[in-house]
């Protein structure tokens, strides 16, 4: 029979994050949905493009498997390329692009030039999507890209809200791929990071119609107070930087699935924890708002649970999913699932018998070099110990530094994949 004192909560909760990681990876879940899609008949030919922090492990995975002559390009982010011998892998930045993903992205473009209808176009997508392929529209320049880019980062606009912005300032993202494809059958796989899965939102559906509106775009820069080129703001009133609608009869023959999904990571971790026998409880997998705020909830929740067995029963493990936001106001290394965990920290200030991790499953928290990171109850008296300031780094929004000096991070190099937080904590 297993006993809180027979498990070990951090070993635990590494391996529900590896669990959860491994359960999204492109390896596991692409190949099923390959073997759906017909392949192209008579003269036609499969290219495969695509886009997104797991794209290229996506592309080796099509390599892999798919029967038939493939060829084609992928970007990925930089670190985050797979060893693959018929589809090209450009590497780019993330979160805010640069010329290599305006470079890849005007080259895709010229790629599906000339497709016919006996053609088929696979095209890969998995979040970060957005920042690598960056072409902007006709009119705006990279660098006012770049600039709205990380105005939108540091605002604490939720991904909805910038991936309208991003689709309404591009010329490829919005459904536009799409039409450069026709009259080619495009079919879509997607590894979701939206909470929802709205296939339309990930990697701003570059190959999907586009329900948002150039109004929405501009009323999103000015609820942030975002300082908007005239070029820009042009663009948007004018409604040149409109997308094609649903019901659009030039997409109406493409095809889309969704992979790959925060719940699906969610429910292998769950399936780690009964294994070692705790109880699981999924919470959510599209948890939004502040990180810092997620976390004051998730630590009373946690304390009631410790307190008065409500409402779960200990022992047990509450999971969660989502993405989190964090408005920058201070200079610290931060990224949200640090944020999320510092002020869980905080909150539970040492409470006994509750440990907890938070990470991102694409192995990167923001843009540090760590996944995230894990709390335990002793870590504050350790902070103490080493002359660290817990709320004021909070503050700072410096979560990587508190949590850097314990030795506490979470470093587990690029997954190759992406279906955004993963929050795990133990209540013994």
């Amino acid at each position: 029979m297993t006993t809180a004192n027979s498990i070990k909560p951090r070993q635990l909760l590494l391996d529900m994050y590896q669990a959860a990681v491994d359960a999204v990876s492109a390896a596991k879940c692409l190949p099923e949905y390959l073997a759906k899609i017909p392949a192209p008949s008579g003269k036609g030919r499969t290219l495969v493009i695509g886009a997104g922090k797991g794209a290229a492990a996506m592309a080796k995975a099509v390599e892999d498997h798919w029967q038939g002559e493939i060829s084609g390009l992928v970007v990925t982010r930089y670190a985050h390329g797979a060893d693959c011998k018929r589809i090209e892998v450009v590497e780019a930045s993330h979160p805010v692009p640069d010329e290599a993903g305006r470079k890849a992205a005007a080259r895709m473009l010229e790629l599906v030039q000339g497709l016919t209808a006996d053609d088929l176009v696979l095209c890969l997508i998995s979040g970060g999507g957005s920042a690598l392929l960056a072409l902007p529209a006709e009119g705006i320049t990279l660098e006012q890209k770049q600039a709205i880019n990380k105005a939108l980062l540091k605002s604490g606009a939720n991904i909805f809200e910038m991936n309208c912005v991003r689709k309404h300032l591009s010329a490829i993202k919005g459904g536009r791929l799409a039409l450069a494809c026709a009259p080619a059958r495009v079919v879509t796989l997607m590894i979701s990071d939206i909470p929802g899965d709205d296939p339309g939102i990930i990697a701003s559906g570059p190959t999907l119609p586009d329900a948002t509106t150039c109004a929405e775009a501009l009323a999103v820069l000015r609820k942030y107070n975002i300082d908007t080129p005239e070029a820009i703001r042009k663009h948007l009133e004018s409604g040149a930087g409109e997308t094609p609608k649903p019901g659009d009869p030039r997409l109406e023959r493409n095809q889309h699935y969704v992979i790959a999904t925060a719940q699906d990571a969610l429910e292998a971790a769950a399936a780690t924890a009964v294994a070692a026998g705790l109880t699981p409880y999924i919470l959510s997998d599209e948890m939004e708002g502040e990180a810092r705020d997620i976390g004051l909830a998730h630590a009373a929740l946690a304390r009631q649970i410790a307190r008065r067995g409500q409402p779960f029963s200990k022992p047990c493990v509450v999971i969660s999913g989502g993405e989190t936001t964090v408005t920058v106001r201070g200079k610290g290394r931060g990224g949200r699932n640090a944020e999320f965990l510092l002020s869980l920290a905080n909150a539970l200030d040492g409470f006994p018998d509750i440990h907890a991790i938070a990470c991102d499953t694409d192995g990167i928290d923001g843009s540090e070099d760590n996944a995230g990171a894990i709390y335990q109850p002793d870590s504050m008296r350790k902070a103490a110990e080493l002359g660290l300031r817990p709320r004021a780094m909070l503050d700072n929004n410096d979560g990587y530094g508190f949590f850097s000096a314990l030795g506490d991070l979470v470093v587990s190099g690029p997954t190759r994949t992406n279906v955004n937080d993963f929050r795990a904590i133990v209540i013994l």
